[in-house]
């Protein structure tokens, strides 16, 4: 096993990088560096969020846009140290005999040393000082910093900034509901044009890919063809950096990147034949069993000159060389897996579409939409099967809570209706202060009627609530009463379900539907469409395609109902058909709701036909990389509210007095 291991290593990493198409691309631009050592970027992160939470905004924006500058250029230096040693110290493949394999790993090591040496005289001291927390990675990943940038240079009066930095920090997070809005307003309120939705972190080859699929639409093959060689040349420069930095492989799973498929009629406009069925053929290294390909690939060939031996053209060297190394990496793993005693199934990586099939992706922030305008399909993949253990029945944790119904009782599947969540007291409280905070809209990119125009939505979430509180705006004990009741919902879930891992907060929201008066005779819509959480809702397939725009990473979904003073706006589960009710459940106060996000339970909201219908709609993920960032700012200010209380006790203060 060993020695079949060490075989297979030299092989992969002599392996050369995948060949670049076409004429060769401008190098990217690298930052000039800064007089100094360069700065940790952790430390100028954690610098600016305390400049903005203490109002300084021009430090928390210096300290900011330092932080992201230092980010950038630690990656271009461990890139570019990394292809320097690289150069300066090849490896020689191991020869026969005893010890022969010693040379090899000898210059493994000495690379090793050199990219240490290096990075040590580029970054103006020791590596050791640029290795942050999880924490510090997960908010670059996610882009966090541009939210507070956006919001700092809103302070500042500097719009432009704001909405580059608010549409970058969107495109990573398009379930941000607040941002959604911010976008909206900028552009309705502001007149910002779509030509000032900058991203200021977009990937390279996005961009060629997009521009060649705008001139592929426009009859501009010359063109498009230039545009789509630059985006595979960018994308296998991306790749080569990413194994580089030693960061797993890119994933971009929105955007046919690697579609050959998209490429191949461009080539044929201009009577390339031969160019096609390279193309063609090295698509099929990624799907061998498509039809269509292998059709163009019969058809290309009888179209080339009789001197040509279609045999002789092979797939593009650029993707056989990509394949080839993955084919060697994933012999790699199963052989390390066999020798520690457990089983590997290799996934199926490359779905139809040419991206990477990967559960738990990061968000790479590319607009589907943006796709979608282009008139490129993207393949659907079915919503899967629960891959947890279905459980339910855990205690509920709170007295006086009354248990109603649950899945079997309901019809379905991950499902349980409880009453008495919140006394009536706390729902009169909830009621009064939704008054106060709701912005019509909210929650719906400013759209006052969303899903109906017989109705209008008006939300609120709990960091605003908590923020009004704190202006004097609404009484502080009702908006901390939302926050409060939001996470006992949460506990509750967490505990009936027997969920074996955390459950986080994806998205909260307070949430009012008004029947608006003269629109109600004969109406035949419903409040809320038929839908699932966290997939599309196929009902003509019986189907739910777990794909964006989708809240893919959605696991339990909860509603906590305030009232019951209005007509209709009964909760309704449905088959998948969106037609075939399961199970029908009347809002009142203090009752709750609550299923897992996917396509067992399909779900809407009967027309409300009278009143006003108030509730909190509440989202889940067992996945922390998706946890709700206005929920994590709001615990941040729920401790800092605990943290003045406990000391106004200590010091045996009124807070009467103070006033």
């Amino acid at each position: 096993m060993r020695e079949r291991i060490w075989a297979l290593l030299p092989l992969l990493l002599l392996l050369p990088p995948p060949l670049r198409g076409g004429p060769p691309d401008s190098p990217r631009p690298e930052l000039e560096p800064e007089p100094g050592p360069l700065q940790p970027y952790d430390l100028l992160y954690a610098s600016g969020v305390a400049a903005y939470y203490s109002g300084d905004y021009e430090l928390a924006v210096r300290d900011l846009e330092g932080a992201l500058r230092s980010h950038r250029r630690l990656r271009q230096v461990r890139a570019r140290c990394a292809r320097h040693c690289a150069a300066r110290r090849p490896l020689a493949p191991p020869g026969a005999g005893p010890g022969a394999e010693l040379p090899f790993f000898r210059a493994v090591l000495e690379r090793a040393r050199c990219y240490r040496s290096c990075q040590t005289q580029r970054l103006g001291g020791p590596v050791s000082r640029h290795q942050v927390s999880e924490d510090v990675r997960s908010d670059f990943q996610r882009r966090v910093p541009y939210n507070y940038l956006q919001r700092a240079y809103i302070k500042l009066n500097q719009l432009e900034k704001a909405v580059e930095a608010g549409h970058t920090f969107f495109m990573a997070n398009p379930e941000h509901m607040e941002m959604q809005q911010n976008i909206e307003n900028y552009r309705t309120m502001a007149g910002v044009k779509e030509s000032q939705l900058v991203d200021r972190e977009a990937r390279p080859h996005l961009e060629s890919y997009s521009a060649g699929v705008k001139h592929y639409e426009a009859d501009d093959f010359e063109l498009a063809i230039k545009y789509f060689e630059q985006a595979l040349r960018e994308y296998f420069n991306e790749d080569t950096e990413c194994r580089v930095l030693c960061e797993g492989p890119q994933r971009f799973e929105e955007y046919d990147y690697l579609r050959y498929k998209a490429g191949l009629y461009e080539t044929i406009a201009v009577g390339e034949y031969a160019k096609a069925l390279e193309c063609a053929k090295a698509y099929l290294l990624l799907h061998p069993d498509d039809e269509d390909v292998l059709d163009n690939v019969a058809y290309y060939e009888s179209l080339l000159d009789d001197s040509i031996d279609p045999a002789s053209i092979e797939a593009r060297e650029d993707l056989a060389m990509f394949v080839k190394r993955h084919k060697l990496e994933s012999e790699l793993i199963k052989s390390a897996a066999e020798g520690l005693g457990f089983s590997y199934t290799e996934p199926n990586y490359w779905i139809r579409y040419g991206g990477r099939q990967d559960e738990n992706r990061v968000p790479s922030g590319v607009n589907v939409e943006g796709a979608e305008v282009h008139g490129l399909s993207v393949g659907k993949k079915t919503s899967p099967k629960i891959d947890r253990d279905l459980k339910e029945g855990g205690p509920l944790i709170y007295e006086n809570i009354t248990f109603v119904y649950n899945s079997e009782q309901l019809n379905g599947t991950q499902r349980v209706l409880l009453d008495n969540v919140l006394s009536e007291d706390q729902c009169r409280e909830l009621h009064s202060v939704a008054s106060g905070i709701m912005i019509v809209g909210d929650g719906y990119r400013g759209k006052t009627s969303p899903h109906t125009p017989n109705e209008k939505f008006e939300g609120a979430t709990v960091l605003k609530a908590l923020k009004f509180g704190y202006e004097g705006r609404v009484p502080l004990k009702s908006a901390r009463l939302f926050y409060d009741i939001s996470e006992k919902a949460r506990k509750i879930v967490e505990s009936y379900f027997m969920l074996n891992s955390t459950l986080y907060f994806s998205y909260t929201h307070m949430v009012c539907r008004t029947a608006l008066s003269g629109q109600q005779d004969k109406r035949n819509d419903l409040s809320h469409p038929i839908h699932a959480d966290n997939c599309l809702l196929d009902p003509e397939a019986n189907e739910c395609w777990k794909e964006p725009p989708a809240y893919t990473f959605r696991d339990y979904s909860a509603l906590l109902y305030m009232n019951d003073d209005f007509e209709g706006g009964e909760f309704i589960f449905t088959e998948m058909d969106a037609k075939t009710v399961t199970a029908s459940i009347k809002p009142k106060c203090g009752r709750m709701i609550s299923f897992s996000s996917g396509g067992e339970n399909p779900h809407g909201v009967k027309a409300v036909t009278k009143g006003q219908r108030c509730a909190v709609a509440l989202w889940f993920t067992l996945d922390p990389i998706y946890r709700e960032l206005e929920r994590i700012k709001a615990d941040e200010v729920i401790a800092i509210l605990d943290q003045e209380q406990r000391g106004k006790h200590e010091l045996n203060i009124n807070p009467k007095d103070e006033l």
